[in-house]
């Protein structure tokens, strides 16, 4: 009975220290999609080619951040493209039109799409809206006032120091964007503030359960709130790698990438409901929506069916999360 009981306690320690299959999913849907594409295309594995991939989804990746913040606490965010794009015309006719310096320029658009993500969090923590109904109307919103301030005209002649960022330097012979290696850091310091600190496991509380996280002295309204300031923050610096990589302020920038930072997410494994995901696998799912549209492009798919083949990947992991969450009730 000893054995047998200490064969238990080993193997609930074991079963502790290895990856959850949800966190596995991602990963191994992303190498078993490199290497479908691998086999091809010749030119899918290049050096090159996953640079490219790289700098396409940075844009959507780090809006992704801020929408897996959300979706941990169970709210969800449209209005994420439409901010960032109203943040890019900010900080862009900021800098040519009032003549700020670039940095000031930058700062006022990331005030403005952080104010967004602050009335966000007060419609939904102060008048009890819900999450979807809020950003579907901000959404809206902020489209309005990105057309009306740009008379949606492109912003061009930007400083050189604003769009840095799209800027390539040669790692191992192949050029690299440097607003890929603010992705990463972002990625990286959001993981560690999630898994390392207590606001981090307060994030994860609220999403679990409100009302018990309330009732352990947490306090839940001020932790939504600045998960949706955070998150408009994010959507401020997606602006400025949106501008870096095109080199222009585009009031239309940002309509579809609402539903590309979603796709991301839940292709990451994190729950709807909440609660439940890490932030390093939303980058997976980024990865995993960017190798797809790469890999369809080099085998001269035409761009309908890779939005198929996008909402059909959708659906899969809606319906696996739901399947999980069944399961573990």
């Amino acid at each position: 009975m000893s054995l047998a009981l200490n064969t238990s306690t080993f193997g609930a320690k074991s079963a502790r220290h290895l990856p959850p299959l949800a966190a596995l999913g991602p990963l191994l849907a992303l190498l078993a999609a490199c290497a479908f594409f691998a086999t091809q295309s010749d030119r899918f594995l290049t050096g090159a080619n996953l640079a490219l991939i790289l700098q396409q989804v940075m844009v959507v990746g780090v809006i992704a951040i801020g929408q897996t913040l959300i979706i941990l606490t169970a709210g969800i965010d449209l209005s994420c493209g439409m901010v960032m794009a109203l943040g890019g015309i900010v900080m862009s006719k900021f800098a040519t039109e009032l003549g700020l310096p670039p940095a000031a320029a930058v700062a006022c658009g990331l005030a403005v799409t952080s104010a967004f993500g602050l009335l966000n969090g007060l419609l939904v923590t102060k008048v009890k809206l819900p999450p979807f109904i809020v950003t579907l109307g901000t959404m809206n919103i902020a489209f309005a006032i990105t057309q009306l301030y740009s008379q949606s005209q492109t912003i061009t002649d930007l400083p050189p120091s604003m769009i840095a960022l799209g800027d390539t330097f040669s790692l191992g012979g192949t050029s690299m964007a440097w607003g890929v290696l603010l992705m990463l850091a972002l990625y990286g310091i959001t993981w560690f503030a999630l898994k390392e600190t207590a606001r981090g496991r307060h994030v994860y509380a609220v999403g679990n359960n409100p009302e018990a996280t309330r009732l352990t002295g947490i306090p839940t309204q001020r932790v939504l709130l600045g998960v949706y300031a955070l998150a408009g923050l994010f959507y401020g610096l997606a602006a400025l790698l949106s501008v870096g990589r095109t080199g222009v302020g585009d009031p239309n920038a940002g309509q579809t990438e609402n539903l590309d930072a979603i796709t991301a997410v839940v292709l990451g494994g994190t729950s709807l409901f909440g609660g439940r995901g890490a932030v390093l696998g939303t980058l997976v799912g980024a990865l995993i929506v960017g190798v797809f549209r790469n890999g369809l492009t080099l085998m001269g798919v035409s761009s309908i069916y890779q939005v198929l083949v996008t909402g059909i990947l959708v659906i899969l992991a809606v319906a696996a999360d739901q399947l999980s969450h069944k399961g573990a009730r």
